[in-house]
């Protein structure tokens, strides 16, 4: 029960919170250092067997936070999120050090060096080196650092839960910005395309990536820690909430990861449960899926049937566009050429953009992290996405413990190939596939022996 009334007042505080940053934008900046100053805090006093626990705290609390920094201006600078991150992990590493089998990220983030070296002689002149060097490295740095630290850390089951709970919070507070930012959708309905005015003001792709993993969050939550009917209500309620404002962004990919993510968490949850506890999710399933229609009813309802058209691929007149990706495939091609042309050690780090921008007129940014790796870094890239990929699946084939394994994987694969690495999210998310998920410790208890009567 104190549980349950420590979540919902959690809840109710970050809905305040969202709340008086949009009235009051200045406060944003205040949000920040707060938060920052608290779990500096928190990490440095700390017991040092929760050390660790304090220092994914904090990442999870910054990754949640990230957009709602971002579209309020509320951080010291736009990739604030991603260098904090590496900043508390660092802290982790000074306090706890790392694992010694975690090496093969050691390597990763050698085999990233080369294409800054790559990229100072094929960038064009007016190209800002610096700040195109950071944009591009700084999600596969906070990436490789998260990975370090994470690897076979252990940690139990219920603090993994605390863990998703810090990047949920900031998020629901995100959710009510964006509603007061934009109550009707209508009044800013302009097509079938990505709608940053739905988005709180800022970019559609982005803010429906940190909403899906906010969907997917809390349907975890309905899964797992709704113990009574009253929390379930909330939990739906929260999840309709941020799934109406994921949509109805107009953009895909965001609710597509969200629903597949989902969808792995929900297949191996019910495969690890007791029998009683399936029925149960049974139930939890067609509840979640009931909610979610109901959602989609209200978004196409809102949007006058413009969202039918978006994921059916068709404009505002109904007719069916050529391209799926929206030009995502286009980008992808020019990357592998970009590979091809040299295949060794890549074009260099933003060459890509640089690129487009000469040819072009326009640096359109990858969506695609993988086509960027291949294409930036050659074939450092391919052993680069070789240890990304086969590392966690071969760490699970040794520990099976962390029912999220597969959703977290699915989470990162899917973002970064919809999104690149814009946000911290995939990459501490990624991370958390690395932790070692241990048994919770039960206090003894031991029978006291009876002095024997003399």
């Amino acid at each position: 029960m104190k549980t349950n009334l420590t979540y919902i007042t959690a809840v109710v505080f970050h809905i305040g919170i969202g709340a008086l940053i949009y009235f009051n934008e200045s406060l944003s900046k205040v949000y920040f250092f707060s938060a920052l100053l608290y779990f500096l805090y928190k990490i440095v006093l700390s017991p040092n067997e929760l050390k660790s626990f304090e220092v994914l705290k904090a990442c999870a609390y910054f990754v949640g936070a990230e957009i709602l920094l971002r579209m309020t201006r509320g951080s010291i600078s736009y990739e604030a999120g991603k260098y904090l991150v590496i900043l508390f992990m660092i802290m982790g590493m000074f306090y706890k050090g790392i694992s010694g089998r975690g090496y093969p990220y050691f390597m990763y983030l050698m085999l990233l060096v080369p294409s800054i070296f790559v990229a100072s002689t094929t960038l064009s002149f007016d190209a800002n080196f610096r700040t195109n060097i950071a944009f591009v490295l700084s999600g596969p740095v906070c990436l490789g650092v998260a990975a370090l630290f994470c690897y076979e850390r252990r940690i139990t089951m219920k603090q993994l839960h605390k863990i998703l709970l810090y990047i949920l919070l900031p998020i629901v507070a995100n959710t009510v910005y964006i509603f007061l930012y934009n109550p009707s959708v209508r009044d800013v309905l302009s097509g079938t395309g990505s709608n940053r005015a739905a988005s709180g003001g800022w970019g559609a792709n982005q803010v429906s990536t940190i909403l899906g993993l906010g969907m997917f969050l809390v349907a975890v939550r309905l899964f797992t820690k709704s113990t009574s009917l009253g929390l379930k209500i909330v939990n739906i309620i929260i999840l309709c909430g941020i799934s109406f404002r994921a949509i109805v962004t107009f953009s895909r990919g965001g609710v597509i990861t969200a629903l597949l993510t989902i969808t792995a968490f929900v297949l191996i949850y019910f495969s690890v449960i007791s029998k009683r506890k399936k029925n149960q999710v049974l139930i939890l399933s067609m509840v979640f899926a009931f909610s979610m229609l109901m959602t989609w009813v209200i978004s196409s309802n809102q949007t006058d049937g413009y969202i039918d058209l978006r994921y059916a691929n068709k404009d505002h007149l109904g007719k069916q566009k050529e391209d799926i990706t929206t030009g995502r495939s286009e980008l992808l091609q020019e990357e592998l050429e970009g590979f091809i042309s040299s295949p060794f050690f890549g074009i260099g780090s933003s060459r890509a953009k640089d690129q487009r921008i000469e040819d072009e007129g326009q640096g359109v940014v990858s969506h695609s992290e993988f086509g960027r790796t291949l294409a930036e870094h050659g074939m450092l890239g391919v052993i680069i996405l070789i240890i990304l990929i086969f590392k966690p699946l071969e760490l699970r084939s040794f520990n099976k413990r962390n029912y999220f394994f597969y959703a977290f994987l699915t989470f990162w694969f899917l973002t970064i190939n919809h999104s690149s690495m814009r946000l911290a999210a995939p990459a501490f998310i990624y991370a958390l596939c690395l932790l070692n998920v241990v048994n919770e410790k039960h206090p003894l208890h031991r029978k006291q022996l009876k002095e024997p009567q003399v």
